[in-house]
């Protein structure tokens, strides 16, 4: 697939599909258990307790009952991973063992949007790795030697050198021909009266990724001189997004799958460290707040997730800041605590690995943690600060959905405060039900707008179109036009696929349909409709009868409208033949 046209074609990407087993493909990211003729697990894409996900091996599209997310196996991946179409496709073609290449698709993406400047950070990457293998390297190499950083760690993270001697980066891409203003977007080179120069020099350059691996960003450190900022990062850039990234998450996703455990730490060096001990299913936060993205990235990788945070005090801030914000979707993490206030790669380094991964075994629950925290600083002993402690666990506590762990913690409260457990659950009762709609007590439903029973047959008639040829030569036949835009657009693209192929395939249409939004938007819609699988004809008809019911009825109210307006005796009369002439219509049509 690799010559001929520049471009895949949909007969291509479905080529790609259809090499893979979509249930092969899900079950190694979330466990799929078989009932009946399709198998269930539990939905990565929203809060999911029960299994409510399906995947059908006959129409290779999976379906969440409870949230509405639908699609090929293209759309598990692109929304699972956070990535393109295009990526998706990579991946499923990877995986099949089917070489391709991005530039082989036509669609305008981030990728092609900013080639040159992805080109340029990959440049960047190597013209930095080659210098810390120079002779001019030596100095910075034996520095991390030093923290045990050999030269196989620096291989497998891309670990480069800035030097202020000899070439600069800003002459070596001036040189590889990038204009000047494409340089300057990227953020390692700047200008000022004196002309162009590096952003970076003798520092200890470490490339940062994004989610597929390719470098996006640099975190340069200073290895021979003192300076104020130890660490310089890059500036947020069209393709660097700080809150986006989890550093190291390319290499650690799969390992964490496999394992079912992520563990999640501050800083990259960190991660560096703990790799080189051989413990890989780790990410790093890159020190900033945990944002709602870098959290759903958290919970895609692993059921358990476990924070290593630095040991002091602005640590176990930025673990609780982490936990609020995974707890905001459903996860539940644990915790380790360094002693002495050290981070993982010092603690590592001073114990060693079975120490460390002693500590990973056995992490305290998310609530020990808190109690520790919130109880920190506190004069107990003082009857106000007691309550203020006690009124801060139990607003915890209303985060969780723990139910178990929630009893748990309420039992050693009681028992720590003398506090009856009954008024402790009462205090949380009425705290979850101030600050949610609560989950103990159903929230008033919001009066949505009401489906009508003309969109109701669009709808069920487009389902299934969606999984019968029968139903799409029935539409044919009887050229039935759908009232409303987006299910007519739909209506013609399922039309359209079946003239070309002589049968419908769901999984096929939504690989057609990726590039629409509207469409792909109405198709998830349609698809993830609760219908029975099985249909009677006279159950279409009255689908087709209602629709014609709303076009007769639509055109007969415009034209009541402008024989109302309308003066002339003679147009008058020809406005009322056509409405005798509809109604005469809508009967011969009822009677097919």
């Amino acid at each position: 697939m690799t010559g001929g046209s520049n471009f895949l074609s949909n007969e291509e990407i479905n080529q790609i599909r259809s090499s893979v087993d979509i249930v092969d493909v899900i079950s190694g990211y979330i466990p799929l258990t078989p009932r009946g003729k399709n198998y269930f697990g539990v939905c990565p894409f929203h809060d999911d307790h029960s299994p409510s996900m399906s995947v059908s091996r006959d129409k290779q599209i999976f379906t969440c009952w409870s949230c509405g997310a639908t699609g090929n196996v293209f759309k598990f991946i692109m929304d699972y991973e956070n990535i393109s179409f295009i990526d998706a496709v990579k991946v499923i073609a990877d995986r099949a063992g089917i070489a391709i290449s991005v530039k082989n698709f036509a669609s305008s993406t981030k990728q092609e949007k900013y080639q040159d400047i992805y080109d340029i950070y990959a440049l960047s990457q190597k013209f930095y790795q080659n210098n810390i293998n120079t002779s001019l390297g030596i100095k910075a190499k034996d520095y991390l030697k030093e923290r045990d950083i050999d030269s196989d760690v620096i291989k497998e993270f891309g670990i480069g050198l800035s030097l202020k001697e000899k070439e600069s980066l800003t002459n070596f891409l001036i040189k590889k021909k990038y204009p000047i203003q494409t340089i300057l977007k990227t953020g390692l080179v700047n200008q000022n009266s004196q002309g162009y120069y590096d952003m970076y020099y003798n520092r200890i350059m470490f490339p940062l990724c994004n989610l597929n691996g390719q470098v996006v960003a640099f975190s340069g450190r200073v290895y021979d001189t003192k300076d104020s900022s130890k660490y310089i990062n890059s500036r947020e850039s069209d393709i660097f997004k700080k809150g986006e990234l989890l550093y190291n998450y390319h290499r650690a996703k799969d390992i964490a799958r496999q394992d079912g455990k992520i563990i999640v730490m501050e800083g990259f060096m960190d991660v560096i460290r703990a790799y080189t001990v051989g413990i890989k299913n780790v990410v790093a936060t890159m020190g900033t707040a945990v944002t709602k993205e870098q959290a759903t990235l958290i919970k895609r990788m692993a059921k358990e997730v476990i924070l290593v945070f630095d040991g002091d005090a602005a640590g176990a801030k930025a673990t609780m800041s982490c936990s609020a914000e995974l707890e905001k979707i459903g996860v539940t993490p644990k915790v380790v605590r360094l002693e002495k206030d050290m981070d993982p790669d010092e603690y590592i380094r001073a114990y060693g690995k079975e120490q460390f991964v002693q500590k990973i075994e056995n992490p305290i629950n998310i609530m020990d943690f808190k109690l520790s925290y919130l109880k920190d600083k506190k004069d107990l002993k003082n009857e106000a600060e007691y309550s203020t402690y006690i009124h801060q666990v139990l607003e915890e506590l209303s985060k969780l959905e723990d139910t178990i762990l929630v009893e748990l913690t309420l039992s050693k409260l009681s028992e720590d405060s003398k506090i009856d457990i009954e008024i402790l659950r009462d205090q949380l009762y009425a705290l979850q039900q101030s600050q949610q709609p609560p989950s103990l007590v159903p929230a008033p439903k919001k009066q949505g707008k009401r489906i009508t029973k003309y969109e109701i047959a669009q709808r069920n008639l487009l389902y299934y179109m969606v999984n019968s040829t029968e139903v799409i030569k029935i539409y044919n036949r009887r050229a039935i036009y759908l009232p409303t835009e987006k299910y007519r657009r739909l209506a013609r693209k399922i039309s359209d696929f079946y003239k070309r192929n002589h049968l419908i395939d769901v999984a096929d249409l939504f690989t057609e349909v990726s590039h629409d939004a509207t469409i792909l938007q109405t198709l998830e819609e349609i698809v993830s409709l609760h219908l029975k699988e099985n249909y009677l004809i006279e159950e279409i008809q009255d689908y087709i009868d209602t629709i014609y019911e709303y076009n007769v009825k639509f055109e007969s109210e415009k034209l009541q409208e402008q024989i109302k307006k309308e003066v002339d005796s003679t147009h008058k009369a020809a406005l009322a033949q056509r409405m005798i002439e509809l109604r005469l219509l809508k009967e011969k049509e009822m009677e097919r």
